[in-house]
C-alpha cells in the first residue's frame, strides 16, 4: 500500500486543554476492504493483495485531533490524513464514527511485499501541516518517483490455525500494536510535545480493535496499525 504525501507536522507545545478525567479513554479502529461495490470489515491481520482497495473506520470516547501517517514497505513515509484528497477536517469528537479517507477517495494496496506501518496520532491540540502537498494521481497512488525501491525484510505469513478457522490468510504479526519507542515514528511525529510510550491495551472483538488506556491519557496517544500485504 502506498500513501499520498510526506508528513510535515509542526507540533504546537501545549497541554490538554481540559483537566484529565479518571475514566478510561479508548479508540476503536476497523479495517474495511471494498469487494465489488460493497465495503466489508475485515480482520486487521488479513494479508491483503496488490490492488486491494481499503479504508478505515475510527471512533473514540474523547475529543482531539487525528493524524494518520504511513511508513510503507518501500521505506517511504507519507501523510494519509488530513490532506486535500482525504479530508482536511481532522477534529474528532467523542462518540462519532469517522471514515479515513473522509472523502469519496480510498487507499489502494501497492508496493513491495511486506508490511506498511500506519501510525495513528491523536493530539489534544491541532498540529500545523505543510500546505504544499502534491495532488493525488488518478490511480490513487503516489508518483513513481516517490516510491524508492527497498527490498522488504519481512514477509507476511499465514497463521495455520487462523487459516483453518477462518479460511483466510491471517498474519498474527499484523494488526494494531503499541509504539514502544515514539522517537522512531515517522517524520515530525516524534517531535510532538509530551509524546511518550503509553500503557495502551489492544482488545480485538471480531474485526474491531479497541485501544484502551485504562485511565485518562493526559497527553497525545500514538499507536501503529501494521498492514500486511503481498
Amino acid at each position: 500500500m502506498k500513501t499520498i504525501s510526506l508528513l510535515l507536522l509542526s507540533a504546537l507545545g501545549c497541554c490538554w486543554a481540559a483537566e484529565a478525567t479518571a475514566k478510561t479513554q479508548w479508540m476503536d479502529v476497523i479495517l474495511e476492504r471494498q469487494q465489488a461495490s460493497t465495503w466489508t470489515a475485515v480482520d486487521p491481520g488479513l494479508v491483503l493483495n496488490q490492488g486491494d482497495v481499503i479504508r478505515f473506520r475510527f471512533r473514540s470516547n474523547f475529543d482531539g485531533y487525528l493524524y494518520v501517517t504511513n511508513r510503507g514497505s518501500s521505506g517511504t513515509e507519507m501523510l494519509l490524513f488530513p490532506r486535500e484528497e482525504t479530508g482536511k477536517a481532522n477534529r474528532i469528537q467523542s462518540g462519532r464514527d469517522y471514515l479515513i479517507p473522509a472523502t469519496e477517495s480510498y487507499f489502494r494496496v501497492s508496493g513491495p511485499e511486506g508490511y506498511d506501518s500506519i501510525y495513528w496520532l491523536v493530539s489534544p491540540v491541532s498540529l500545523s501541516v505543510g500546505s504544499s502537498m502534491p495532488k493525488m494521481p488518478e490511480s490513487n497512488l503516489p508518483p513513481s518517483d516517490l516510491r524508492p525501491e527497498r527490498p522488504a525484510t519481512l514477509t507476511p505469513r499465514c497463521d495455520p490455525a487462523q487459516l483453518r478457522a477462518r479460511g483466510f490468510c491471517i498474519d498474527s504479526e499484523a494488526g494494531v500494536r503499541n509504539v514502544e519507542d515514539p522517537a522512531k515514528a515517522p517524520g515530525k511525529i516524534a517531535q510532538t510535545p509530551d509524546l511518550q510510550p503509553r500503557d495502551l491495551t489492544m482488545i480485538q472483538n471480531k474485526n474491531r480493535t479497541r485501544i484502551s488506556t485504562g485511565g485518562a491519557l493526559g497527553g497525545p496517544a500514538l499507536y501503529e496499525f501494521r498492514l500486511a500485504h503481498k
